[in-house]
């Protein structure tokens, strides 16, 4: 498939807003991914193009998440695994539906997850930034990464703010501590279904990594903000690249 300079000029900045988004709260793969579709790209292969940006996104922001030691690994292991598990599933299963039932699946699932992303009464911000190792926050981490892993792995959007819900509602944590256990379960998830899209041939390698770079400044700026609106910010850039995608469905745009 051609890169053009019309794709390009779609892809980066709403990609880069994408790192900036996913950062601050999750929800970034709700810009990226209609992205993706909007500048052209079939379904399997704007998924699988989305992982990668998304992989080397998200690796960045776990990397910030360690240095501020927000992260249990003891937690994070057996949810590792879970991750893997439930990626590959969701994954293998993308790849076995057809390109033209999996734009409509695409299409339907977008506003639900925006709906569940941006729903603020999902978040429950009454938890502890200690991270209690006990019976219910592993079984919180394995389930989650498990499920939500399945999720990721076949499409994607939503993930990181999923997996905070989670752990903020289940496991009592506050959602900055959530935050830094979901990156370590949601980079598993990335990197796991963008090796099953990789071997299927479906990411555009030059692309691919352009985007990551992209993503990366993103998050990278994202992580370092305090936005006194930024919940809202990312409400408001969500709805709107959501509404160019159904201009796009609609053949308006």
């Amino acid at each position: 498939m051609e890169i053009t300079l019309e794709m390009l000029l779609i892809l980066c900045p709403l990609v880069f807003l994408a790192g900036v988004v996913d950062a601050i709260g999750g929800g970034g793969g709700l810009i990226s991914l209609p992205a993706y579709m909007i500048a052209g790209l079939p379904p399997h292969v704007a998924i699988a193009n989305n992982k990668m940006s998304a992989t080397f996104g998200t690796a960045l922001v776990t990397m910030r998440f360690f240095k501020e030691k927000l992260i249990s690994m003891k937690l994070a292991a057996p949810a590792i695994v879970a991750a893997i598990i439930g990626s590959s599933i969701g994954a293998n299963l993308s790849m076995r539906i057809s390109e033209d039932v999996m734009r409509w699946v695409l299409i339907v699932i977008l506003p639900v997850s925006a709906f569940l992303v941006l729903n603020k009464k999902l978040f429950h911000d009454r938890g502890t930034d200690e991270v209690v190792l006990n019976k219910r926050t592993y079984i919180t981490a394995s389930i989650a990464a498990l499920i939500i892993g399945i999720y990721d792995g076949f499409y994607g959007p939503g993930t990181g703010t999923f997996l905070i819900i989670a752990f903020t509602v289940f496991a009592h944590m506050d959602v900055k501590t959530a935050n830094a256990q979901a990156k370590i379960i949601n980079i598993t998830t990335n990197i796991t279904s963008l090796t099953i899209f990789l071997l299927n041939g479906q990411v555009l390698i030059p692309l691919g990594i352009l985007m990551a770079a992209c993503n990366m400044l993103g998050g990278y700026i994202g992580a370092g903000l305090a936005l006194k609106n930024g919940a809202k910010l990312a409400r408001y850039c969500i709805l709107f690249v959501l509404f160019l995608l159904a201009l796009k469905v609609l053949g308006i745009y």
